[in-house]
């Protein structure tokens, strides 16, 4: 390893020059759109790769330091001077040098950008780079020409950022000693913002390739956000039709990635290719894995980059924090609240002061002896901070929420099969919205809306408990195993999990989708058979959630969320060249027996929550 960092470190010297005087690509910002703050002095780099690529980078260092200090590195696919330079006030005060960097190919920065671009375990020459090479050649040129750093450094980043992040702690320089993934992507195709369980998001993927990935920009940056014809996004996407028309109506080519979306609709080489988390292994930095409840881009990113690391390398320091947040909320206030959830303090200060800025003090400037447990993940129910020393948390007991008969719900260690079904048609020139207001974009705050928006509706079938006489916590992942029947050859089966509280209001604890054709593999799709039971079983994100006694647990099952999720047409086909006239309406069952398999935790008292907080 130091023979290598002593060549790299002479290619670079040798490649400065180069870097220095080449013309920077257009558009990229300067450092006269950003104003530094006083205390600080704000320099550009152009920091050469492997391959040659100049990387713009931005270093934002204190005027005054008493000692070296460590550097807190940032890299970005958006405008690097928007709002990543300067972290937060907690972060400033602590004494950091703080770098930018745009992503390859983008703003600033040579080379060709490529969307979640794959990770390559066998590079063999100069030419062979991906974003952990990258983040390898930046961080070693970062520590020996940075003046006064101590030698260490950290690399966090929120959503693209974070894949960034998850990415650069792959084959890490050895002076990268804590790394936080934020709401990373890592899964285009199983669990992000894209794709749920194979299932189209369409309206989180349109506006985001409106924005971010536009040939008529050169892939270089993201420009304004997409302004729709109406606010009315129910009605827009409905109007568009099937998702072929959606390319002759407003991206004509301009959108390499919708382009390839459309032509990869299997979990193929494509899409495994760009799965980071088969790379998570002998990880050498600590890891703080961070993201929110409501998180409605990349939750799933943040619990699996946990898992992965903790699986296949387990001797690595990791940690999960899961706060009561929608996507990077714990940056932009105090996570007092969500529309109308109140939490009860303010859990986004609490994280950033008793969390975050300890586990990059102990790592970067301290002996790396941080003492947070394993997993710190808020209480949706009880508004209280959980700490646990694995997650999901070992003493919790299986259960199952059973979907029976006249609507009724039961929490029973086992279901029993019982005779019946309840009956819907699914109709997709009517489907169920996923919000009640019909936004254009995946509203950030979907998941905290009042899901009586629903109620009346005839294709939504609804199980619901009694009045519960004690508190059940719900602790890890949630686990649908349905026995379903269509009189199509396909359909999107969605589960909802809602806690209704004594005033009616009822929250959405969590909510995911299946696309039917996905049962039994991602790879190789495969049809219903008409009108015959099967079962569809799926796994959701986690939840940290306390029904509390005078509540009812709610469970509700549909074939539609839109425009969060595209129309599947309820015929076995590409749905990415579907026509109009492929869709049909089908008759739906769910039946009598199905379930939900969850972790409960037994008895945990309101004393325990109470103390189960944040470290001071």
């Amino acid at each position: 390893m130091r023979a290598l960092l002593a060549v790299l470190a002479l290619l670079v010297a040798g490649r400065a020059a180069a870097c220095e005087s080449a013309s920077l690509p257009a558009p990229a910002p300067t450092t006269a759109q950003y104003q530094a703050p006083a205390a600080y002095t704000l320099t550009r780099q152009r920091i050469q790769m492997r391959d040659g690529a100049c990387l713009d980078t931005f270093i934002l260092a204190p005027r005054e330091a008493s000692r070296p200090l460590p550097i807190l590195l940032v890299r970005t696919p958006y405008d690097p001077t928007a709002q990543w330079i300067l972290p937060e006030a907690e972060f400033q005060h602590a004494g950091y040098v703080f770098v930018t960097q745009s992503a390859r190919g983008r703003y600033g920065s040579e080379g060709a950008f490529v969307q979640m671009r794959p990770h390559n375990d066998h590079k063999r020459s100069r030419s062979d780079i991906d974003e952990s090479s990258d983040t390898f050649d930046t961080i070693d040129w970062l520590v020996r020409n940075v003046p006064n750093n101590n030698g260490r450094v950290g690399l966090r980043g929120i959503s693209y950022n974070g894949f960034y992040a998850a990415a650069g702690m792959i084959d890490a320089h050895p002076a990268l000693k804590a790394v936080s993934p934020q709401a990373p992507q890592v899964d285009w195709f199983l669990g992000d913002d894209t794709h749920h369980n194979g299932a189209f998001l369409l309206a989180s993927t349109f506006n985001f390739m409106m924005s971010c990935d536009r040939r008529s920009a050169g892939l270089r940056v993201c420009a304004a956000n997409f302004e729709p014809p109406t606010t009315d996004g129910y009605h827009f996407f409905l109007s568009l039709g099937p998702l072929s028309n959606i390319e002759r109506q407003y991206f004509h080519g301009d959108s390499p990635e919708w382009q390839l979306m459309m032509r990869h609709g299997t979990y193929d080489r494509v899409w495994q290719e760009r799965n980071l988390l088969p790379h998570l292994r002998s990880i050498q930095p600590a890891v703080l894995a961070v993201s929110g409840w409501y998180d409605a881009n990349n939750l799933y990113g943040a619990l699996h980059v946990f898992a992965s690391i903790r699986r296949n390398s387990p001797d690595t320091t990791t940690r999960l924090v899961v706060g009561p947040w929608t996507h990077a909320q714990w940056v932009h206030d105090g996570g007092e609240s969500i529309g109308p959830l109140q939490f009860g303090s303010a859990t986004a200060t609490d994280f950033i002061h008793n969390l975050e800025l300890p586990f990059f003090e102990s790592y970067l400037k301290g002996d790396g002896r941080a003492k947070l447990p394993v997993a710190n993940v808020f209480d949706t129910g009880r508004n209280q901070w959980g700490s646990f020393n694995a997650w999901p948390p070992k003493e919790g007991v299986k259960a199952n929420l059973c979907l029976g008969t006249r609507g009724s719900l039961r929490l029973l260690p086992a279901c029993d099969a019982r005779n019946g079904y309840d009956e819907y048609v699914s109709d997709p020139r009517s489907p169920v919205p996923f919000v009640p207001d019909h936004g254009v974009d995946m509203d950030a705050d979907y998941m905290t809306r009042d899901q009586r928006f629903t109620s009346g509706r005839h294709d939504v079938v609804s199980y619901e408990s009694e009045v519960l006489a004690t508190d059940v916590t719900v602790a890890g992942p949630l686990s649908p195993r349905l026995v379903v029947s269509t009189s199509g050859t396909d359909s999107d089966w969605v589960v909802k999990l809602i806690d209704q509280r004594p005033d009616g209001f009822q929250q959405l604890v969590r909510g995911d989708v299946m696309r039917g054709k996905f049962r039994s593999s991602f790879t190789s799709p495969a049809p219903m058979r008409p009108n015959e039971a099967t079962a569809v079983d799926f796994t959701m994100n986690d939840v940290y959630h306390t029904f509390r006694k005078g509540h009812r647990i709610l469970v509700q099952v549909q074939s539609s969320w839109f425009p969060l999720v595209d129309l599947n047409p309820q015929r076995f086909l590409d749905i990415y060249s579907a026509r109009a006239a492929d869709f049909q309406s089908a008759t739906q069952r769910v039946y009598h027996g199905s379930r939900i398999e969850m972790t409960v935790l037994p008895g945990l008292s309101a004393h325990r929550a109470d103390e189960a907080r944040p470290p001071d």
